[in-house]
C-alpha cells in the first residue's frame, strides 16, 4: 500500500495541499479498492491488481485536470448517504445539509406534510427529506432531463417510495402550479445564486466542471430565483407552510427583506457553520 500512496502522493504534490492529497489518497483507494478506510488500514499491506492499479492512474490524471473527485468517482456523502453525482448536477455541499437537518428537526413531529424543493438537482435535499420523514410526501423539479434521470435514481438506490420527480423552469409559475396538483407545507430551494462577478474569484474544478445554470445568476438581478419562490409560495404554501432556501451571504439582508414585502412572516437569518449569512426560513 506504501507505494500507491506515494504515487498519489507525489503526483499531486504540486496542486493540492498536505490536507487534500490525503483527503484525495483515501477517497481514491476506498473507491478503487471497494473497502473503507479503516479496512484497509487494518489490513494493512495493500495489492491491487493490474486493473485496479490502471483505475488509479486514471483517476490521478484527471485530478491533475482540477476535475472534482465527486463527478471522477461518480458519488458523494450527504447527510449519511451516497449519493450519485454527474455534471448534470451540482456536488452537494455541507451547507446544504445544514439546511436538510434544519427541516427534519422543524418537522420531525409532523406528520402525512407535504414538501417541494425546486431546483432538485441530485435530488440529495428530496431523497435526504423523504427519508427521514417516511410520512411526507416529496415533489421534487427541475429544468433539467439530466439533473432528474439522477435524481430518480439516487431515490431508487436509497429505497425512497414517497418522492416524485418532474420536470419543471422554476421561472415559469405554469409549469409548477399545475404539476404539483395542490397545496403544500413546505418548500425548499437551493436556487442558483452566485453572480457572474463572483467567478474570476472561484476555483477552477468549480468553474470548468459543475453545471453553470445551477450555479449562476445574472449581475443585474441576483434575486431573480428568490421572486420565483415567493411567488411559489404564495400559490402554492398552506397557511402556517414555511420557504427554506440556501442563499448567498452577499445578499442575506436583501432577500430576507424581499420575503417580508411579499407578505411572509418571521424572515429568519440563519448562519451556517463558518458563521456566513446562509439560510433564510420564513413562514406565510
Amino acid at each position: 500500500m506504501k507505494e500507491i500512496q506515494y504515487y498519489i502522493r507525489n503526483t499531486l504534490a504540486e496542486l493540492y495541499s498536505v490536507e487534500e492529497k490525503e483527503a484525495l489518497m483515501w477517497l481514491v483507494l476506498e473507491h478503487v479498492c471497494r473497502k473503507p478506510r479503516s479496512r484497509l488500514l487494518a489490513e494493512g499491506e495493500l495489492h491491487l491488481t493490474d486493473g485496479e492499479r490502471e483505475q488509479v492512474r486514471v483517476i490521478v490524471g484527471r485530478l491533475l485536470l482540477f476535475e472534482p473527485v465527486q463527478y471522477i468517482l461518480g458519488e458523494a456523502f450527504f447527510c449519511g448517504h451516497l449519493f450519485r453525482v454527474n455534471r448534470d448536477t451540482l456536488i452537494p455541499r455541507p451547507e446544504t445539509e445544514e439546511l436538510v437537518r434544519l427541516i427534519l428537526a422543524d418537522y420531525a413531529d409532523k406528520k402525512h406534510c407535504r414538501f417541494l424543493d425546486m431546483g432538485t438537482g441530485s435530488g440529495c435535499i428530496a431523497v435526504s427529506l423523504a427519508k427521514n420523514l417516511p410520512g411526507a410526501d416529496v415533489l421534487a423539479m427541475d429544468i433539467s432531463v439530466g439533473a432528474l434521470a439522477v435524481a430518480e435514481e439516487n431515490a431508487r438506490l436509497l429505497r425512497v417510495e414517497n418522492v416524485s420527480f418532474f420536470r419543471a423552469d422554476m421561472l415559469s409559475p405554469a409549469d409548477w402550479t399545475s404539476l404539483c396538483r395542490g397545496a403544500v407545507d413546505c418548500i425548499v430551494s437551493n436556487p442558483p445564486y452566485i453572480s457572474e462577478k463572483e467567478k474570476a474569484a472561484m476555483e477552477r474544478n468549480v468553474l470548468d466542471y459543475e453545471p453553470p445554470a445551477a450555479l449562476f445568476v445574472p449581475d443585474d438581478d441576483p434575486l431573480l430565483f428568490y421572486r420565483a419562490i415567493a411567488a411559489s409560495g404564495l400559490e402554492l404554501l398552506t397557511p402556517g407552510g414555511c420557504i427554506y432556501v440556501e442563499i448567498n451571504a452577499e445578499y442575506g439582508r436583501e432577500v430576507q427583506e424581499l420575503m417580508t414585502q411579499a407578505g411572509y412572516r418571521q424572515a429568519e437569518l440563519i448562519r451556517d457553520i463558518f458563521g456566513k449569512d446562509r439560510i433564510i426560513k420564513v413562514e406565510r
